[in-house]
């Protein structure tokens, strides 16, 4: 009989797909939700689904009865839920919700003496490559750059996971997705950048580029840790290294729009970014971009999935058909016209 399995972060857009994924190969499902959080319109709601469902905020302070009766009956956990808030670059909300609350989860997995952690979180804890050679998961963190609080709370939740692993022997596994894409994107995090680009805009491409993966493919490897992987390893969850230029006329193609066509070289992307700061901070208004996330499309953040291809049966569905998948769910429920 398949253990039950706990997944927090079950609303949001990775959790979503996870929890259909488990479902999908019969697994009971626990799913753990922010209390009070709305339901996501991203599929069907979870209340209709097959699944219990835990209210608890891992990112305050938890008695550990809560935390006991959470994981009771589960023999694994996906620990998915995150704060992938990048505007602002400073947030202590960030640092509570991604190291404060794996910090409880792995308190929970411990007392719960489950049979394996699966933690989800970023490749960007890793060095990143070129498109000749990409990153992996041996190259050492080179996000504190970038004074990004997310990049800097996730690096800091892996090592805690590692240690845990390694010194506690938690049987823990690491996947780190890179940019993820594809439909149900309620809220809408990564597929905003579709809906700019579909709107217009983007008025230029950055110099830089990043790795994509379709989401579903991410939760079937998530799911697949469960029982496959090496307890301590990290794995890297991706498929194509695409630069700025190549992204944009690929997803610009499949959105039918014209792709921006010049780029933004760094000493004008810089001066952008810092605009876009003190007009902000003139106005009240939340800046659209800051000049961290302008450091950041100008490096190029390529990774190689080969490692979780190997050993974790990674998928490697096309970025077009994640974009295009994407895209037509955000015309279905009214993200565009």
């Amino acid at each position: 009989m398949l253990p039950r399995v706990l997944v927090t972060g079950a609303n949001g857009f990775l959790g979503r797909h996870l929890v259909a994924e488990l479902l999908r190969r019969g697994y009971p499902v626990r799913a753990l939700v922010r209390p009070g959080s709305p339901p996501s319109p991203a599929l069907p709601p979870l209340h209709t689904l097959p699944v219990e469902i835990c209210e608890l905020d891992l990112s305050c302070a938890v008695r550990k009865a809560e935390l006991v009766a959470t994981a009771s009956g589960c023999g694994a956990i996906i620990h998915a839920a995150a704060l992938a808030q990048v505007n602002p670059a400073r947030s202590p909300a960030v640092w509570a919700t991604n190291l404060r609350g794996t910090e409880q989860v792995l308190s929970l997995a411990q007392q719960a003496g489950v049979a394996r952690l699966v933690y989800v979180g970023t490749a960007n804890v890793f060095g990143f490559g070129t498109l000749k050679q990409p990153g992996d998961e041996t190259r050492p963190y080179a996000g504190q750059r970038y004074g990004l609080d997310y990049m800097d709370s996730k690096r800091a939740a892996t090592d805690l996971v590692l240690r845990a692993a390694a010194q506690e022997q938690l049987p823990a596994v690491l996947v780190h997705p890179t940019f993820m894409l594809g439909p149900g994107d309620a809220r809408p995090t990564s597929g905003a950048l579709l809906l700019e680009l579909r709107a217009g805009r983007l008025p230029g491409y950055p110099i830089g580029g990043k790795n994509y993966v379709h989401v579903h493919d991410v939760a079937v490897a998530c799911v697949n840790a469960l029982t496959e992987g090496r307890v301590g390893e990290s794995y890297i969850l991706g498929n194509e290294n695409l630069s700025y230029r190549d992204a944009f006329r690929l997803m610009a193609d499949v959105l039918g729009v014209a792709a921006p066509r010049w780029p933004l070289l760094p000493p004008l992307a810089n001066c952008y970014g810092v605009l876009s700061s003190w007009h902000a901070s003139l106005t009240g208004r939340p800046a659209r971009v800051n000049p961290a996330m302008i450091a950041v499309a100008n490096d190029g953040h390529y990774f190689t999935p080969q490692k979780a291809r190997a050993e974790l049966g990674l998928p490697q569905t096309p970025v077009r058909e994640a974009v295009a998948e994407a895209f037509e769910w955000f015309k279905a429920h009214n993200y565009v016209q």
